[in-house]
């Protein structure tokens, strides 16, 4: 391994690419700690001492920035703006012909649909930020502290705060994308990673802690049962055969080649789960916006916020139906039979044994249908793991080994990987793995 990584730095191109991927990261990290303006910094880590902090959404958008939505930093908002409007833009081309126009204009269009995600990437930061101003004056980001977050809450400390949330949410896109055109992997990719690994020593020490080191040496062992069936699945692929009849153009004969399509059995990635999460994150929110002024709740509410916490059988039987249902719903979105039947037959390609045109999408509709199933499930039960910890041995929301921590963490790393593999063949004849 050792000899692999002198190998990776003994390259002069690719070395600098790493050494700019990692003073960005360390950028980025250093920005975690700054805090906004007109917060005290000293009541907030007093608060996050005490351990209470307000769950659902804000604990999964916690997750994504790193530490700095409960720090209350300049980079509070984390990748998570950007994550919500690149969903929505891909989502808008089933609904607004004008982004499927653009999707299929090559290079041109995705920069222009680039573009939009950009500014939605914004007016999502200015909300966000909004929000969390509010919950920081109004003590609702710590529920059992009741120190002053910001003690000085004019309306030019409101604005400023907001003002300066929102710039930070610009700035860690500027530098997703500047790591992705300057330095190695997908920017925003390699900062979500960031992210979440920087919990997880916190996060296996209070295990440690509290538990024990009996408790911690199996959570980590079952951690590595758990990577090992997430790089099985992500690699796992189903590949339907293609072949590509010989076509004489002019005086030269082209085609009569033999490929695959591979569909791989997560195709969703990791958005089902996040779908779920931010969606049965709603009706805690409900319960918080209804709590009376002496701390009691309609039966309602009552009733919503016990069969809404995670530890729920009921909230579990509705996680697992929502993924499940989600991942079909997004393989339907990025995956279009009946348009790659249609390439196919316009490039002269076919299926062994199958008619092309509609044949063709019918036969590969079957194929994502029977590989979703198995890859929808695969999610459903890595995304459970956290719940069942929680209710096994008391572990936070945030447990390590499961859920979209692990799916992320995995998945981006094992594309960084191939990609720097790839750029070391091209230089050196020889991958960064033997």
């Amino acid at each position: 391994m050792f000899s692999a990584i002198a190998r990776v730095f003994r390259t002069p191109d690719l070395r600098n690419k790493l050494l700019f991927t990692l003073g960005i990261i360390a950028i980025y990290r250093v920005g975690v700690f700054v805090p906004a303006p007109g917060v005290n910094y000293s009541n907030v880590q007093q608060c996050l001492a005490m351990g209470e902090t307000t769950d659902g959404i804000y604990q999964f958008v916690n997750l994504f920035s790193g530490g700095a939505l409960l720090q209350v930093s300049i980079f509070a908002m984390g990748i998570m703006p950007y994550i919500t409007a690149a969903i929505i833009v891909q989502l808008l081309r089933v609904v607004i012909p004008h982004f499927e126009a653009l999707h299929k204009e090559g290079q041109a269009g995705q920069a222009k649909m680039t573009q939009y995600t950009r500014y939605l990437t914004i007016a999502l930061g200015l909300l966000q930020a909004t929000t969390l101003v509010t919950l920081a004056r109004t003590g609702t980001l710590f529920p059992a502290c009741q120190l002053p977050l910001v003690p000085d809450d004019n309306l030019m400390v409101i604005l400023l705060m907001i003002v300066t949330l929102t710039a930070g949410t610009g700035l860690i896109m500027w530098m997703g994308e500047l790591i992705t055109e300057k330095g190695i992997g997908n920017g925003m990719s390699i900062l979500i990673f960031i992210s979440i690994a920087s919990g997880f020593p916190s996060a296996m020490g209070a295990i440690g802690r509290s538990q024990g080191w009996g408790v911690f040496t199996g959570v980590l062992l079952v951690g590595l049962l758990v990577i090992a069936l997430v790089v099985f699945v992500e690699q796992s692929q189903r590949r339907v055969p293609v072949q590509y009849a010989k076509r004489t153009i002019g005086r030269r004969t082209v085609g009569g080649t033999s490929t695959y399509i591979p569909i791989k059995v997560n195709m969703a990635g990791v958005i089902p789960v996040i779908f779920a999460s931010s969606i049965l994150a709603l009706p805690q929110m409900i319960v918080q916006f209804n709590m009376r002024d002496d701390g009691t709740l309609p039966a309602w509410a009552l009733w919503l916020q016990t069969h809404s916490a995670t530890s729920s059988p009921w909230y579990m039987a509705v996680y697992t139906l929502m993924i499940i249902g989600f991942t079909y719903f997004y393989v339907a979105i990025t995956f279009n039979p009946v348009e790659v039947a249609d390439n196919m037959k316009k490039y002269g390609g076919f299926i062994p044994g199958i008619r092309a045109g509609k044949p063709t999408s019918d036969y590969l509709s079957y194929v994502i249908s029977r590989v979703t199933f198995p890859g929808s499930l695969y999610l459903a039960i890595v995304a459970l793991i956290p719940l069942i910890a929680f209710v096994l041995f008391n572990a936070d929301q945030n447990f390590p080994f499961g859920g979209t921590s692990i799916l992320i963490m995995v998945g981006v790393g094992l594309e960084t990987v191939k990609q720097i593999n790839a750029q070391m063949q091209q230089r050196n004849y020889e991958g960064l793995l033997r």
